[in-house]
């Protein structure tokens, strides 16, 4: 007899849970199980009135006084700042600023001419095959300009990939496919041991699971701010640079914000000292206001156990998910299999499942129920296609967990997401 949790179990659950008031600080729309907080998060109930404080008072009535005024002009680094509370960086390291994929051209640029610097003869770029498409593209275009070579890998590899010709290792520290996490101390100090960098990609980590880059040493990092940061749609994104290294080198968007005296007007550039050197041009202070209201809902956890709380809550809420899909789902003929890790230490804040025939019709049959995940398409070899799950502890509860796999279940039973409105692809899926 499967002995698995009841409804009323879960409900029980939510009862006792430490984070449950947190759910009230943001804006869930009604009949909603929102389970794609790892792609963007929810709205904080906190960002509309800040957001109309910052364009209504701050722009329409003291415009331009209000970098002053208002501390526009340090909101970067003050933004910045809170997200290293999230990441085990220091104060100063960290910098609110541009999208994921110019902070990782930044930081990976500067890299290679560090290692071009420590260790000439090392050119080689290894990364993860599955990594985010993004990061590989960078990636691949720098090693055209600078003649290095990219090297793609399986997790499994990794190890033997580092040998002497590796400059930089670049990884996201979760996988966005499947929620598997690398052991970023462990395989931080496996890149070093054989002189490599160690570039970690954050997006699907920071405000999800505890990351600490300074105990590990870490090199370089890169993160999201619209995801589990819940910064809104095209929240600026952020980057941190070891202090070992932020002074040895530009990075190649030289703008005038990553000045050493910006008001000086200078024809010469003089990059600012640490991290402020990664900032390039006029910064979005609207979008900046939204992602602070974003950060300040996990800093809000703080109070009730921080990143340790939300971490063990997470875990729970996914292992929940597991359990609940293999007991209604897995075992009646549905084709339905698990890519996430079993493994607590090996898995992110997301659970995701395969199936070979209809992965994105299920997903678009569930968000009409009003449970909403998404697909990612696998490429006909190594990787299947993807349902996935987003488990965002702040706002998520068991028993929309249990809701979330019982609507699975029903969709899979019925056979609706045959229906030609679940098969029609759009053009973000």
């Amino acid at each position: 007899m499967n002995n698995a949790p009841t409804l009323a179990d879960c409900r029980a659950l939510d009862a006792q849970d430490p984070l449950r008031a947190l759910r009230d600080l943001f804006f869930i729309p009604e009949g909603t199980i929102y389970l794609d907080g790892n792609s963007l998060g929810v709205m904080p109930r906190s960002a509309p009135a800040r957001v109309a404080e910052v364009v209504t008072q701050e722009w329409g009535t003291d415009l331009i006084q209000s970098w002053n005024k208002h501390g526009w002009f340090a909101q970067p680094k003050k933004v910045g700042d809170k997200i290293a509370r999230l990441i085990g960086a220091e104060p100063g390291t960290v910098v609110a600023t541009d999208s994921t994929s110019v902070n990782l051209f930044k930081v990976l640029s500067a890299a290679m001419d560090l290692a071009s610097v420590d260790h000439p003869k090392r050119r080689r770029i290894v990364s993860e095959r599955s990594n985010f498409p993004t990061d590989l593209y960078i990636a691949e275009a720098l090693c055209q300009q600078h003649g290095f070579e990219l090297m793609l890998v399986e997790p499994e590899e990794i190890p033997a990939a580092l040998t002497p010709e590796v400059a930089v290792l670049m990884l996201t520290h979760v996988n966005y496919r499947t929620g598997a996490m690398h052991d970023m101390p462990a395989i931080t100090a496996a890149a070093h041991a054989t002189g490599a960098l160690m570039l970690w990609d954050l997006a699907h980590s920071a405000g999800a699971v505890p990351v600490d880059l300074t105990g590990a040493g870490a090199d370089y990092a890169v993160g999201c701010g619209y995801k589990y940061l819940n910064g809104g749609p095209g929240a600026p994104a952020f980057v941190w640079v070891n202090p070992r290294h932020a002074d040895r080198f530009w990075q190649p968007l030289a703008g005038w914000w990553g000045h050493a005296t910006p008001f000086e007007f200078t024809p010469d550039y003089r990059p600012a000292p640490g991290i402020t050197r990664y900032q390039c041009g006029t910064q979005p202070m609207i979008s900046l206001a939204a992602l602070e209201c974003g950060v300040d809902t996990l800093l809000a956890a703080e109070a009730h156990g921080g990143m340790a709380a939300l971490r063990t809550k997470s875990l729970a809420l996914t292992d929940l998910f597991i359990e609940l899909v293999d007991e209604r789902c897995q075992g009646h003929g549905h084709g339905i299999g698990l890519a996430t890790p079993l493994d607590p230490t090996e898995r992110g804040s997301q659970v995701c499942l395969t199936k070979d025939e209809g992965a994105y019709a299920i997903v678009q049959a569930l968000i009409a129920r009003g449970v909403v995940g998404d697909f990612r398409a696998g490429d006909g070899q190594r990787h299947k296609d993807i349902l996935r799950f987003g488990f965002t502890p702040l706002y998520i509860g068991f028993e929309d967990v249990w809701n979330a796999a019982d609507q699975l279940r029903q969709v899979l039973e019925t056979g609706e997401w045959r229906r030609a409105e679940f098969n029609t692809k759009h053009a973000v899926t």
